[in-house]
């Protein structure tokens, strides 16, 4: 039952991803990235910036390829965005590879950011040898789900967390026909559900940064979760978490019922 709650498939990217995918945008140290490496993670999201995932990156690619899920993107900057194909060749370039697995466009926080332009050119690229699958991360969760329902992408990076489950209804019903992976983030929700809220009584129970992966990865619809530590100990506390496998009824319940009081208290935050 945990090694199944391990691994899952990303849509047709890849049949077998561990599901705690690995970002290193906080800077966690070389060993801790190669920690996650050993510990079987194989989703690795890449930030153009992350120099210490660079150097990683372009080591592993050299000896065992397919053994990992590179992802990676161009950026929507609101009033402008990166050529989706020129930022692909960069990417390529940095890491010494010959393909990316998942090539995102990134940060689409309203419908008209997504321009005609930009579909065709992620069209384009979803036609490229070099890319296996393409994928938008998202704020626009309808949007994101009538993407799904088109078949428009082969994986979604969508806002999922105890707080913020809009997803439930907005995109996971839309993911039947189409299977496109669903890569979640801020898990934490940029760390407000791991501290005391001002509605949620003092001495109150509060979550740890384990229950908040759990509780995303007991949604099926999730494929990969990604995690951001700060250094090796929070890496191994949050593997440790996930091969606890799915939180149990009453701390699902739990952790809805926190995240509803950090929602109420801090709605506007994204």
């Amino acid at each position: 039952m945990v090694h199944e709650f391990a691994r899952s498939s990303l849509g047709k990217v890849s049949p077998n991803v561990f599901r705690l995918g690995l970002a290193a945008s906080y800077r966690p140290g070389k060993k801790a990235i190669q920690k996650a490496l050993d510990e079987g993670v194989n989703y690795l999201f890449y930030f153009g910036f992350d120099t210490q995932m660079t150097g990683v990156l372009r080591e592993v690619v050299q000896k065992d390829r397919e053994k990992y899920i590179v992802a990676t993107g161009a950026y929507n900057y609101i009033w402008t965005y990166q050529n989706l194909r020129r930022t692909l060749e960069k990417r390529l370039r940095q890491l010494r590879t010959d393909y990316i697995d998942v090539f995102h466009f990134l940060g689409i926080l309203k419908r008209k950011e997504f321009t005609p332009q930009v579909r065709a050119e992620l069209a384009e690229l979803r036609a490229d040898p070099r890319v296996r699958g393409v994928a938008v991360s998202c704020h626009d969760r309808q949007l994101a789900g009538e993407l799904a329902a088109e078949g428009a992408v082969d994986a979604l990076m969508i806002r999922y967390n105890a707080a913020h489950r809009g997803a439930e209804n907005d995109i996971f019903p839309h993911l039947e026909h189409q299977h496109p992976g669903v890569v979640s983030y801020t898990a934490t929700r940029w760390t407000y559900l791991l501290r005391r809220t001002k509605s949620w009584p003092k001495g109150g129970r509060i979550p740890d940064a384990g229950m908040c992966y759990r509780f995303v990865l007991s949604n099926p619809n999730v494929d990969v979760c990604l995690t951001a530590p700060r250094n090796l100990r929070e890496l191994e506390q949050n593997l440790a978490a996930v091969r606890q496998g799915p939180l149990p009824p009453e701390e699902m319940e739990f952790m809805r019922t926190f995240g509803d009081a950090v929602y109420r208290d801090h709605k506007k935050f994204l």
